[in-house]
């Protein structure tokens, strides 16, 4: 097909278009409108998420459709309220209470939406963890705000370093038989617990409702914590970027461990009373489209990465399976390169949007609407009532088409309330005062408007849309008995968009071989995580350096990278 610099819409009838439509001024207080606590006072995420819609006669819409394999289940609105009250109860049992720190460490399940939802009907700051972590980044979350109760499986709990959590008090099995000692299997403790008429703890919108850990360039990962008042972005979003409607299946590929998986896998579709599809295992072309074809999904939102490796996977795969019910396509996490919208348009007959947005911000902020245009290779546009500007290093606006700061004018309903005890972190996102949030992003604007993305003002890493801290894995590389040094980056890559790449000075004694590399990745892999580990480890004799502090230039490993990439011809 012919590429072209913009696509337009297809035409159709939007929310965002009806909303706008309909008023002459769109602000935040005119959104607050849309929840109970507006008319009652009385806030909780959980109970606008479920609550209220059973309360308002779509007790028996379907909430959560699962699909794993062969296996499916479903539950309506009336049944998930049901199990979160009956967990809820269980907790506050156990002694469960408003300002708590509680984390869920499941696969993706339904009991991982109920966990979640069931502590948020409490109260407590809830901190879903990737189902893939291993010991060194579950022991950093947890030890960090000193989480007082964990909910888990069996298998999962042996992964978590139980001698080195002293603040975790209670533990909460989802397994009916159990063999650890001290725990709770939550399916017993069910049935020998009455629920309350009124289990839910009423809080305030500054309240804190999840905590979500960030990487960075430097140090262990920042508890970013969220308020309920994000829900009022959150819902809106869904409404007007993922268009979500009355009769939509909609399906989030992401796990809630990471803040996608959580705000656009459970909040806003329940906010916007959706059915969520979850789809139990990791990606498989022909799951993946069967899970489309087999719950009809008409609303999908993933990862660049994730399309790419579909692209790469052939149509024939594609052409095995009905996808029309599909209607809106979304991606997130990394830059979506134009050819997998050219591929998308070609093969899928959709367009696909681009949207940004991180952990700190709690929401999206510059997306592609429906109803607009888009510009393959762009980000966006910034939604309705949120304001962008690029800046240069003292803080001054620049002009269309020059590369500087990408920056967000605060502060919105979604914007972080603290970064967990580290007052000089959170004030890093304003050095130029409470008016700009940087957000770390270089880019640039057209003179449409238009956002492209155009790299990392620090040395972050973002593979396959999970954004990866290179002195995390750093650290953990040193302490392998053969390493004495080692400076990480993302490597380019076209599947995953980075992968992580090792450059390692090795003690004396040791030597490069095969084998050894191989053990120095697993030894990352199995207590980190698996997308931590470096793809790539290259041995050299010393790592450039600053001359006086002696800090490693990680700019100069990844030039060497983009050069042997695309070499200056001479």
């Amino acid at each position: 097909m012919t590429r072209q610099s913009i696509i337009p819409p297809s035409g159709g009838s939007y929310n965002v278009q009806n909303d706008l439509v309909n008023s002459h001024s769109f602000n935040w207080k005119e959104i607050k409108k849309n929840f109970s606590w507006h008319n009652t006072g009385k806030v909780n995420m959980a109970y606008e998420c479920v609550d209220r819609h059973v309360e308002d006669g779509f007790g028996e819409k379907i909430a959560i459709h699962y699909i794993a394999g062969n296996s499916e289940a479903t539950l309506t609105y009336r049944k998930l309220k049901d199990a979160t009250d009956r967990w809820a109860a269980v907790l506050k049992k156990h002694g469960v209470k408003k300002g708590d720190f509680l984390f869920v460490f499941l696969p993706k399940h339904p009991e991982c939406h109920i966990a979640i939802l069931a502590a948020i009907k409490l109260g407590a700051v809830v901190g879903p963890l990737f189902e893939a972590f291993m010991e060194e980044a579950i022991r950093d979350r947890i030890a960090d705000c000193e989480g007082k109760y964990l909910i888990t499986n069996e298998e999962y709990l042996q992964r978590v370093p139980l001698n080195d959590l002293p603040s975790l008090g209670t533990i909460f099995l989802t397994d009916e038989q159990i063999k650890t000692n001290h725990a709770i299997s939550i399916p017993k403790a069910l049935a020998q617990t009455e629920v309350e008429e009124n289990v839910i703890e009423w809080v305030d919108l500054e309240d804190g409702l999840n905590i979500h850990y960030t990487s960075g360039s430097t140090g262990k990962p920042k508890g970013i914590i969220h308020a309920h008042r994000a829900m009022i972005q959150q819902y809106i979003t869904g409404r007007w970027v993922l268009d979500l409607k009355e009769n939509d299946i909609y399906w989030c590929t992401a796990h809630p461990g990471w803040v996608t998986g959580c705000v656009y896998g459970v909040f806003a579709p329940l906010l916007n009373r959706a059915t969520i599809v979850l789809h139990g295992g990791r990606f498989n072309a022909d799951s993946w489209y069967e899970t489309i074809e087999k719950a009809g999904v008409t609303v999908w939102y993933s990862a660049p990465t994730a399309f790419r490796m579909l692209m790469a996977e052939g149509v024939d795969t594609l052409n095995r399976y009905d996808t029309s019910s599909l209607r809106h396509i979304l991606s997130v996490g990394e830059p979506l390169n134009p050819e997998v919208i050219y591929w998308s348009i070609e093969h899928l007959q959709l367009r696909i949007h681009d949207t940004w947005w991180m952990t700190e911000t709690g929401a999206q902020l510059i997306v592609n609407l429906p109803t607009e245009p888009i510009k393959p290779g762009s980000m966006g546009k910034p939604l309705p009532t949120i304001e962008t500007a690029i800046l240069d290093d003292d803080g001054n606006k620049l002009p269309v088409g020059e590369v500087g700061h990408l920056a967000i004018k605060g502060p919105w309903p979604s914007i972080m309330k603290e970064v967990w005890r580290n007052e000089e972190k959170y004030r890093s996102y304003f050095p130029f005062g409470p008016n700009w949030y940087l957000s770390g992003d270089l880019a640039l604007k057209d003179e449409d408007g238009y956002i492209f993305f155009q790299g990392r003002s620090d040395d972050m890493i973002n593979s396959s849309g999970e954004r990866i801290g290179p002195f995390e894995v750093e650290s953990k590389l040193i302490e392998h008995p053969a390493v004495a040094e080692a400076g990480v980056i993302g490597k380019p890559d076209f599947i995953r968009g980075e992968i992580v790449k090792a450059y390692i000075v090795l003690k004396k004694g040791y030597t490069s071989s095969p084998e050894l590399l191989a053990d120095i990745r697993l030894f990352v892999r199995n207590r980190l995580a698996a997308h931590s580990a470096p793809r790539e480890i290259e041995v050299i004799e010393e790592l450039p350096k600053t001359k006086i502090s002696g800090k490693i230039l990680r700019r100069e490993l990844k030039a060497r990278e983009i050069e042997k990439l695309y070499p200056v011809e001479v």
